[in-house]
C-alpha cells in the first residue's frame, strides 16, 4: 500500500513527514505528528520559517539546549567533553529553554547567584561561562543552517568573573615532600616525583606514553614530546628529564607496552584520587592538591636562579619563543636547569632512596 501524501506531506509508519521545496531550500523531516492538521499547521510554520530567513535573514529560535547539545555531540572526541558535559547540566536550568539570542550576561545572573551561594569558586564558575562563550562563538562563527546562515548573528560578550578567591599555591618543602611521598602506594610515589621534577600536569603524567619518548643520543638522554591535543594549551609540550625523572623512568621501563605509567597493567586515571587523599591526609598535608607538585617544581627552578625564560620552558608555558625543535645545545642548558632542582646529592635523596626501597620490595604487575 503506498504512502498517503498531501501538499508536501507524507505519512510513514502512522507519522506525518515534509518532503518540500520552499523558496530554493529542500525540507525533509519528520513532523513528529500524527494528526495531519498538526502536521500542516507545523508545515506552514517551516514554511514561515524559510521564507523569513531567505528573504529577510531572519534566523529561528533555537533554544540554548539545542546548542549544547549540537556541541556535545560533535566533540565526543575530546579529552575534557565528560566535564563540558557537566558544566552544561548544570546550566540546563537557568538557560536550557531560553533562545541562544537571549544568553547573555544577564541572563546568566541567576547561575552565578546559585553557584555561588553553593559555595563554588569563581575559578569553577568561569569554566562554566567560558563552555557557554565558547558555544555561541560556534553558533555565530561556523553552524550554518539549511538557509546558509549561521545560527546566531553576532555572538553576546560573555564576561569571565574577577577571581578574588583562588587558592594560594602550596610549594611543598623537602620534608613534606619526602613525608608524604614515603606514605604513598609506589605507582602513585613514582608519578608525583616524577611530577615535581618536570613540573608536568595530572593529566600529561596519567596519558604519558612510551611513543612520545625521543632519544637525544648526543647527550645519552631522551625527553617526551607530548602532543598538542594532550596539552592544556593545545600546543606540543616538551618534557625534560633531570637526573631524578630519567631514573624514575628507568624504573618503570618495561613494565607497559604503551603507557610509562601504570597500575596492575592498566593506565593511572588519576593521580587525586582515594589513596592520595587518604596519605595527604594521615601525613597532616591535606591542603596540599597534586597541582601543587608542579607550583614546587616552578618555586625550586627560581629558587635556584633559573632563569624566567628556560622556567617557562620547563613548565611547559605558552611563551612563543620555543619550539620543541631543540639544538643538543639549547637542551643541554634546560637539561642543567633542571638538575638544579635536584642538588648535589640527588642519587642519593631520602625520597630517591625510598622509592628505591619501595621498588625492591613491592610486585609490580606488568602487561
Amino acid at each position: 500500500m503506498g504512502r498517503k501524501r498531501t501538499a508536501g506531506l507524507y505519512e510513514r509508519n502512522g507519522v506525518w513527514h515534509i518532503d518540500k521545496q520552499i523558496r530554493g531550500v529542500r525540507i525533509c523531516e519528520s513532523t513528529g505528528e500524527r494528526s495531519l492538521a498538526r502536521a500542516s499547521e507545523y508545515l506552514a510554520k517551516k514554511t514561515e520559517e524559510v521564507r523569513q530567513a531567505v528573504i529577510y535573514g531572519v534566523r529561528p529560535k533555537r533554544a540554548f539546549r539545542r546548542a549544547a547539545t549540537k556541541y556535545l555531540n560533535e566533540n565526543q572526541h575530546k579529552r575534557r567533553i565528560a566535564d563540558t558535559a557537566l558544566h552544561l547540566k548544570q546550566l540546563d536550568p537557568y538557560i536550557g529553554h531560553l533562545p541562544i539570542e537571549s544568553v547573555h550576561m544577564g541572563t546568566l545572573q541567576p547561575f552565578i547567584e546559585a553557584r555561588r551561594k553553593q559555595g563554588i569558586k569563581t575559578k569553577s564558575i568561569n569554566l562554566a561561562l567560558g563552555v557557554v562563550r565558547h558555544i555561541l562563538n560556534l553558533a555565530a562563527s561556523e553552524w550554518l543552517d539549511q538557509n546558509n546562515l549561521t545560527w546566531l548573528h553576532s555572538p553576546p560578550k560573555i564576561k569571565l568573573l574577577p577571581v578574588t578567591d583562588a587558592r594560594k599555591p602550596y610549594p611543598l618543602s623537602w620534608e613534606e615532600q619526602t613525608r608524604l611521598f614515603q606514605e604513598l602506594p609506589l605507582h602513585l610515589a613514582r608519578m608525583a616525583m616524577f611530577k615535581v621534577n618536570t613540573g608536568t600536569r595530572e593529566q600529561e603524567v596519567c596519558t604519558l606514553r612510551w611513543e612520545w619518548e625521543v632519544q637525544v643520543p648526543e647527550l645519552n638522554t631522551s625527553v617526551f614530546i607530548i602532543p598538542g591535543p594532550n596539552v592544556k594549551n593545545r600546543e606540543d609540550r616538551l618534557v625534560v628529564l633531570n637526573r631524578i625523572a630519567k631514573s624514575v623512568v628507568e624504573e618503570v621501563r618495561g613494565h607497559h607496552p604503551d603507557y610509562v605509567f601504570t597500575y596492575k597493567g592498566n593506565p593511572v586515571q588519576n593521580i587525586n584520587n582515594s589513596s592520595w587523599k587518604r596519605v595527604r591526609r594521615n601525613v597532616g598535608l591535606s591542603q596540599v592538591r597534586v597541582h601543587d607538585l608542579k607550583h614546587t617544581f616552578g618555586r625550586r627552578l627560581r629558587a635556584a636562579g633559573v632563569n624566567y625564560e628556560d622556567r617557562q620552558d620547563l613548565l611547559g608555558h605558552k611563551s612563543g619563543r620555543i619550539t620543541t625543535h631543540y639544538s643538543a645545545a639549547e637542551l643541554l642548558n634546560l637539561i642543567e636547569a633542571a638538575n638544579r632542582v635536584c642538588g648535589e646529592n640527588s642519587r642519593k635523596s631520602p625520597a630517591l632512596v625510598m622509592l628505591k626501597q619501595k621498588a625492591a620490595t613491592t610486585f609490580v604487575v606488568t602487561a
